[in-house]
């Protein structure tokens, strides 16, 4: 079996014994979109032993640009993206043992998701679910790898929890919801994504490979269209931050005070709320949104069509949307089209 890892075995920084530790671990992808499909392929060539990949979604077309797991015959077929990577994987190394779990992670699925992983990998398109990931992870001592992409750039931090800040000692709180920029919205270049992604998959092996002094240790920002590389050192943030995940054991988004989403009888339409008090500036996710539909705007609400899909958006950040009776997929097309 040994063989087939040669070249990566004779780089010092793997070796036999670091070749042995993947092969023996299970690394466990959240998010089988853009950043996952990367993670995903090279674990699955560099010999980790076991993975379980999860996403809620199905292959499109408009995902093959970024997302190189995936082809025309999957978005055509509407396979589910964790079965189509899990197929893959078996095609690309049958010695994985390769588990694609279509499921939605949330309060009531993370833990169970996770809690036999060696390291986590985020590949996550929202902050709620990214918040949700670092309570079990923290409250499971499993280390994570946190990475996002928009536009040309991106940011990737390594979480390991009990040792390093996690990702409430950096965001105390979730950006408010239509504040940021989305895939969706903005767009994505595939450059970018393979750079963010290239760095997380690095992280997770030199964690798997016991190679815990190679890791970065900080906060990665990487711009590939305006050529900008950066790194903020986040030694002693975790001691002063204050984190109610850290310093008091807080894990607030599994009692699910997070976003909330309800089926709204007869209507054929899920209302997704935010959590706590947001007030949204309607005019510029109109703004935003403008690239990616239909756009109808007044002074208490937005509407936005796009295909079949239609959002009405009220300024505290609530939404009814229409087209859809699943809850996660509402949630998904919030996280989409108006952000965490």
């Amino acid at each position: 079996m040994l063989e087939r890892y040669s070249r990566q075995i004779l780089f010092d920084g793997i070796g036999e014994q670091g070749q042995r530790r993947l092969l023996a671990s299970r690394a466990v992808v959240i998010g089988c979109g853009a950043l996952g499909a990367i993670h995903i392929e090279t674990l699955a060539r560099a010999g980790v032993g076991a993975l379980r990949v999860i996403d809620r979604d199905v292959v499109e077309l408009s995902n093959l640009h970024r997302q190189i797991l995936y082809t025309e015959d999957d978005a055509r077929a509407g396979l589910p993206k964790a079965i189509a990577a899990a197929e893959r994987v078996r095609r690309i190394n049958s010695d994985v043992d390769v588990d694609g779990v279509v499921q939605d992670i949330d309060p009531l699925t993370v833990e169970r998701a996770i809690r036999d992983a060696d390291v986590v990998l985020d590949a996550t398109d929202n902050f709620e679910t990214r918040y949700i990931v670092n309570d079990a992870a923290s409250k499971l001592r499993r280390p994570w790898v946190y990475g996002a992409v928009v536009g040309g750039g991106g940011l990737t931090m390594t979480i390991r929890p009990g040792v390093t800040a996690c990702l409430r000692c950096l965001f105390e709180t979730m950006p408010p919801p239509g504040s940021s920029p989305t895939c969706d919205t903005a767009g994505v270049a595939m450059p970018a994504v393979a750079v963010i992604a290239s760095i997380q998959a690095a992280e997770a092996i030199k964690l798997l490979a016991g190679r815990e002094d190679l890791l970065h240790g900080g906060l990665m920002q990487i711009d590939v269209w305006e050529n900008r590389f950066s790194r903020i050192g986040l030694d002693g943030l975790r001691e002063q931050s204050n984190c109610p995940v850290c310093s008091r054991g807080e894990y607030e988004y599994l009692d699910g005070s997070g976003q909330r989403a309800t089926t709204m009888c007869g209507r054929g339409a899920v209302q997704v709320s935010a959590a706590g008090a947001v007030a949204l500036d309607l005019e510029t996710l109109a703004e935003r949104l403008r690239a990616a539909g239909d756009v109808q705007l007044n002074e208490y609400l937005l509407r936005f069509r796009t295909g079949d899909i239609e959002m009405t958006v009220f300024r505290d950040a609530r939404s009814i949307i229409k087209g859809v009776s699943d809850p996660a997929q509402a949630r998904s097309l919030y996280a989409r089209y108006v952000g965490a």
